[in-house]
């Protein structure tokens, strides 16, 4: 007997804004206009904004777009295997976002400081963090893996929504810094970049964000991605209208943009973090994408949602259309294609190798950094812990028991 899914929250769920079009009509707001240049049929449309930024994505750049999601999609694929050998404790995918994630993360500079939360693999690629250095939280060794004063990416955030209020904290003390540099003549402009779900938006986390970003003018840029299911729950139960006409209630500026449209991703991305940099204000962008796989490597989404929904945003596929575009305008070859492929296998080559050989700490390191003085307890409890190991061959713990279900993560 199949599995039948609830009527009354899946069947005939739509995959585009439609619904949410329709609702707002009965409140008589005009529908939420979709940025979008770069269509799933991979021809190249007009917008009077964000057509003069996008069109500094000359062919060189969009090849390099492409060939970053390229990578991180194989990253993707190899991370996965990697947690279903027993090599990582979990992992959450990223496939079907690529174009969300490379696009914004390319469109920030250096000075720009992001807080991520846990799937912005994409965007950390992007800022030149060792993807296998990124893999070390998910094997266990480390409790972040990256020092994120070396990119201006910050570690990734399991608590949901917290990193939103550290972000607009954050951007509030660079506003108070540039107006110092200001002063002396001295100093760049900077802006922060706050990644979430669609899941996370219901968080009062993201609320008191934004009312702090809005009420100080703070230099962030709210970046929503919305994969359309917080684990098991769909957009539609999260909110009834689209979530970029949040920002309306804050008082600063809101926009859907087609998340699986790299050049447009891009170019919004360009445009908002300018205007936080210029001092005005936040900006929220919601990136309409989907999350083609699970939410994490514990999750099964054929328990809530149906393979034909999945099927219609694998046709909006954010590579096949950026190589339909490069194919038909004779940007790309075969040779160039072949090498991308090429280049992502030895860096999933590389990425097997390096966590096979990551080696675990010791963990009595845990119980010295516990405390910052001695704890009689914490003593105690070390006491036992070297006596059950002693009883091991050459004190060494046993390896970890196989098939432990891991913990999900938070609904993003």
């Amino acid at each position: 007997m199949g599995t039948h899914l609830p009527s009354t929250e899946f069947d005939g769920t739509a995959v585009d804004d439609q619904r949410e079009a329709d609702a707002e009509a009965v409140m008589g707001e005009p529908p939420a206009q979709m940025v979008q240049l770069l269509g799933p049929d991979g021809k190249l449309g007009f917008d009077p904004v964000f057509t003069g930024y996008a069109e500094k994505v000359t062919p060189e750049v969009l090849r390099g777009l492409y060939a970053d999601m390229a990578a991180i999609r194989r990253f993707d694929v190899e991370a996965t295997a990697l947690q279903r050998q027993g090599q990582l404790a979990l992992w959450v995918p990223l496939t079907g976002q690529e174009a969300a994630q490379i696009g914004s993360g390319r469109a920030s500079r250096p000075q720009d400081y992001i807080f991520p939360t846990y799937r912005e693999h994409g965007v950390a690629y992007t800022r030149n963090v060792d993807l296998a250095e990124l893999l070390r939280q998910f094997r266990g060794v480390s409790n972040g893996g990256w020092n994120p004063k070396d990119t201006n990416f910050h570690l990734y955030t399991l608590v949901l929504a917290a990193q939103t209020l550290h972000a607009v904290g954050y951007a509030m003390g660079i506003q108070r810094d540039q107006k110092l540099a200001a002063a002396q003549g001295s100093g760049e402009e900077a802006a922060v970049i706050a990644y979430f779900g669609d899941g996370a938006s219901s968080e009062g986390d993201v609320h008191e964000s934004m009312v702090f970003a809005s009420s100080y003018n703070a230099p962030v840029v709210f970046f929503c991605q919305n994969n359309h299911w917080a684990i098991s729950v769909p957009t539609n139960v999260q909110t009834r209208v689209p979530l970029s006409n949040r920002a309306k209630g804050y008082g600063f500026p809101g926009i859907r943009v087609d998340g699986n449209d790299v050049i447009a991703v891009h170019a919004v991305t360009e445009w908002a973090l300018e205007h936080a940099r210029q001092g005005k204000g936040p900006v929220l962008i919601e990136a309409f994408t989907y999350r083609v796989g699970a939410h994490t490597t514990a999750d099964d989404p054929t328990k809530y949602r149906h393979s034909a929904e999945e099927d219609a945003w694998r046709a909006k596929d954010p590579l096949a259309r950026v190589e339909k575009y490069l194919r038909a305008e004779g940007l790309a070859d075969d040779a160039f294609f072949a090498k991308v492929k090429a280049d992502g296998d030895e860096l999933a080559a590389y990425v097997r190798r390096t966590t096979h050989d990551l080696e675990t700490p010791d963990i009595r390191s845990a119980f010295a950094n516990t405390y910052a003085e001695a704890h009689p307890l914490v003593a105690e409890e070390l006491a036992w812990f070297e006596e059950y190991t002693a009883g091991f061959e050459g004190g060494d713990l046993p390896a970890e028991p196989s098939g432990q279900p891991a913990a999900k993560a938070g609904h993003e």
